[in-house]
C-alpha cells in the first residue's frame, strides 16, 4: 500500500512527470495478453472477451493508486481469473498501468468515451482528480440487500460525500493516530498520552487536563532537549542546538495540518470559492509556533536532514510524538521497538481523526452498474484478504482486524494498542482533508509551497501568507472554469 498511503509525499514529486497515456487495446481483437507492469502510462489488458456474447465484459483499471507492481499483478491476475470462473456472466477484464502515467491514461480514456468500469484501488486524492464522475452506489446497495454493517459506520460515512451520495464502499482503510516513544516519556518522568477517545491526560503530579493540542504542545516541549539535556521549557534552552524534538507532523501537508483541528475544505459548497477555514488557520499558526517559536517541531531544513531520517523524522528515534496515520507502519524500521499509539488531541472539545482509505470505484459512465457492483463487492468481499496483503491495508470489515493486528504483532513485537487505530474510525474526517478542489493538482502544488515556507522561513507574517495563498488558490481555481 506503500504507494497510495504516502499520497501526500509521492504526489510532490511526480505529478509535473505525468505524461500522456494511450487509449486501451479494444477487446475481441488478439489473443489476451499477461498482464505486467507496462511502459509509463500504457495500458495492458490481461484478459479480453472473445466470442462468448453471453458475458458482460467489466474493465478494471489499475494504477490510479497501488497495484501495479509485478508482484501484485500475479495476484491481481489469479484473483481476475478466478473471478471469471466462478462468474460465467461477467468477463473481468484487469488493465494495468504504471502509476506515473495512470491519471493522464484515465483522464484519455474518459475524454476519448472508451472509459473502463471500475477503478483501484485508489484513494481520495486519486479518485477526487476525476471528482464527480463517480456512481452513487445507494440504489444498488438497496437493490442487492448489501450488508453495510460489516463495516465501522465511521468507515462507511467516509465515502457518503454531499452532493454525491455513497461513491464507495469500505475496503483498506488507515485511520490516525499519535505515535509515541515511551522511553523518552519514562526518561522525562512524564505519563503515556491517553489511549482513549474522551480520556484526560494526567500529569506526573496527578493534575487532570483536556487532551487537546494546548496540551500537546506542552508536552512536545517537556520532550525537547538540547545538547545540554535542557527542554523547551528551560530558560536556558538552546534552540540552536537541539537533540530530540517533541513532535513532528509526519508526512502531513497543510490540509491534514488543518484537518486535525477540524474537518474542512478549502473550498467553498459552491465548488469553486476560495476559503480558509478559522480552525485550519489556527492549526497553522500552532505549526509555525511549535517551529520558530517554541521549537518542539524541527524546521524543514532539520527535517529534509540525514540526521533526522531525510523527510521521516520520527523514524530517526529522536522525535518522541508523531501525529499521522496507520500506514506509517512500514516506515518504521529504525524507530526502535519501544514506540507505541495514543488517541488524536481535540480542538476546542471536538475531536478529529484524519482517514485515509482506499477502495475500488464505479465510474458513471458505465454501462453495466449492476455486473460492476457485483465485481466490487466480490474485490471487497471474497478476495478481500488477498488483496489486502498485498496492498498492505487494514481490512475495514471488522470481522477481519484481529487477524491483520496479530500480523503486525509478530512484526512489532512490544505490544502496541492497535484497538487505538479501531477507536479513531469513530472519528474520521468527513469532508476528508484531501476532498475536491478545482484544478485539483495545481492547487496541490501551492499548498505545498505554503507549507515549505512556513517551515523554512523564520519571521513571516503568517496571517498576510494565509491571505496572499486564500487569493492564489483563487486564481487557480477559476482557471477550472
Amino acid at each position: 500500500m506503500k504507494r497510495t498511503v504516502f499520497t501526500l509525499v509521492i504526489l510532490l514529486t511526480v505529478l509535473t512527470s505525468l505524461v500522456s497515456a494511450c487509449s486501451p487495446k479494444p477487446a475481441g481483437t488478439t489473443e489476451p495478453t499477461q498482464a505486467s507492469v507496462p511502459e509509463q502510462g500504457q495500458p495492458t489488458q490481461s484478459s479480453e472477451i472473445t466470442s462468448d456474447n453471453q458475458a458482460v465484459e467489466i474493465r478494471w483499471f489499475i494504477g490510479l493508486g497501488t497495484g501495479d507492481d509485478p508482484a501484485q499483478v500475479e495476484s491481481e491476475k489469479k484473483i481476475v481469473e478466478q473471478f471469471n470462473a466462478e462468474h460465467p456472466n461477467i468477463k473481468l477484464v484487469m488493465e494495468v498501468v504504471n502509476y506515473n502515467g495512470a491519471r493522464d491514461a484515465l483522464a484519455t480514456e474518459i475524454a476519448s468515451g472508451n472509459p473502463p468500469d471500475i477503478v483501484g484501488p485508489v484513494g481520495v486524492s486519486g479518485a477526487e482528480a476525476f471528482h464527480g464522475q463517480w456512481l452513487d452506489l445507494t440504489s444498488l446497495v438497496e437493490k442487492t440487500k448489501y450488508d453495510l454493517d460489516q463495516f465501522d459506520k465511521g468507515a462507511v460515512d467516509f465515502y457518503r460525500v454531499g452532493g454525491e451520495g455513497l461513491i464507495g464502499l469500505p475496503f483498506a482503510i488507515f485511520p490516525s493516530m499519535l505515535y509515541y516513544q515511551r522511553d523518552m516519556f519514562d526518561e522525562a518522568g512524564l505519563n503515556y498520552p491517553p489511549h482513549k477517545y474522551g480520556e484526560k491526560y494526567k500529569w506526573a503530579d496527578g493534575t487532570e487536563v483536556e487532551w487537546n493540542y494546548d496540551t500537546l504542545r506542552e508536552l512536545a516541549m517537556k520532550l525537547t532537549v538540547d545538547k545540554n539535556g535542557k527542554d523547551a521549557t528551560n530558560p536556558s534552552f538552546d534552540p540552536q542546538n537541539i537533540s530530540q524534538y517533541g513532535y513532528e507532523p509526519q508526512y502531513q501537508d497543510p490540509r491534514a495540518v488543518g484537518g486535525y483541528f477540524k474537518a474542512g475544505s478549502l473550498v467553498a459548497d459552491d465548488g469553486k470559492t476560495a476559503q480558509i477555514p478559522d480552525a485550519w488557520a489556527d492549526s497553522w499558526h500552532w505549526l509555525y509556533d511549535g517551529v520558530w517559536n517554541d521549537h518542539y517541531i524541527p524546521n524543514d531544513a532539520v527535517r529534509q536532514s540525514s540526521e533526522y531520517n531525510s523527510g521521516n523524522p520520527f523514524n530517526s528515534g529522536k522525535v518522541a510524538m508523531a501525529l499521522t496515520h496507520l500506514w506509517y507502519t512500514c516506515c518504521l524500521v529504525d524507530a526502535g521497538q519501544n514506540w507505541d499509539m495514543a488517541v488524536v488531541p481535540s480542538y476546542i472539545g471536538t475531536t478529529t481523526a484524519n482517514f485515509n482509505a482506499d477502495t475500488f470505484r464505479i465510474l458513471k459512465d458505465t454501462k453495466h452498474p449492476d455486473e460492476a457492483f457485483e465485481v466490487v463487492t466480490y474485490l471487497i468481499g471474497p478476495a478481500s484478504l488477498e488483496l489486502l496483503d498485498i496492498y498492505e491495508g487494514m481490512p475495514a470489515r471488522k470481522t477481519d482486524q484481529e487477524a491483520f493486528f496479530k500480523t503486525l504483532d509478530e512484526q512489532f513485537p512490544q505490544e502496541v494498542d492497535w484497538q487505538v487505530a479501531v477507536d479513531g474510525i469513530a472519528y474520521a474526517d468527513n469532508p476528508n482533508f484531501e476532498a475536491y478542489m478545482p484544478n485539483y493538482n495545481e492547487a496541490f502544488d501551492r499548498i505545498n509551497t505554503f507549507f515549505t515556507l512556513i517551515t523554512s522561513t523564520e519571521g513571516l507574517d503568517l496571517d498576510k501568507e494565509i491571505d496572499t495563498l486564500k487569493s492564489d488558490l483563487q486564481v487557480i481555481f477559476d482557471k477550472a472554469d
